[in-house]
């Protein structure tokens, strides 16, 4: 059975996930932006098998989160640095951690988003981007935006037809 690709998909998240979706690369983008670069520094860091390492380094370079720049010449020896595009998925980690943190974590959190500067705890939120003011998760939903086709604004139509309506 082949897998379907969602490069195309109208969904920023099923493109988003054709990216990243595999659970090994969010964890190299996870180690990639709290600093890691080399390939053994990833393999000692997740335990992964150097051929599945190499796949997932491989695919994250070819879609553009992470950047492959060599550090010797013999033998060669690569690093693995996020580009732009990397860097900005780091709230996508920060929301993991933030939602693990939330439900999975029994026993305590072994890992704490803070600022660093400060380093006071910080919570993930989202903000309103006209008024500057923080929004609860709760109170956020989706629209069609400007580029939606018919077919994605009638879905959104319909989800926005069944999320309960203020009184």
């Amino acid at each position: 059975m082949q897998r379907t690709s969602l490069t195309n998909a109208e969904c920023p998240v099923a493109r988003g996930l054709e990216r990243v979706g595999e659970w090994w690369s969010i964890l190299i983008m996870r180690d990639a932006l709290q600093g890691l670069r080399r390939f053994d520094e990833f393999s000692q860091s997740l335990g992964i098998a150097p051929n599945m390492l190499t796949r997932r380094l491989n695919t994250l370079v070819e879609e553009g989160l992470l950047e492959r720049r060599r550090y010797s010449e013999r033998p060669p020896r690569y690093e693995y640095v996020p580009t732009a595009v990397g860097e900005d998925f780091k709230i996508v980690i920060m929301a993991f951690i933030a939602w693990g943190n939330r439900h999975y974590t029994p026993e305590g959190e072994s890992v704490q988003i803070i600022d660093q500067q400060t380093r006071h705890p910080l919570q993930v939120v989202l903000m309103d981007a006209v008024e500057g003011r923080a929004v609860p998760i709760e109170q956020c939903t989706v629209k069609a935006g400007p580029a939606a086709s018919p077919g994605m604004q009638e879905r959104l139509a319909f989800v926005a037809g069944r999320q309960p309506q203020d009184a």
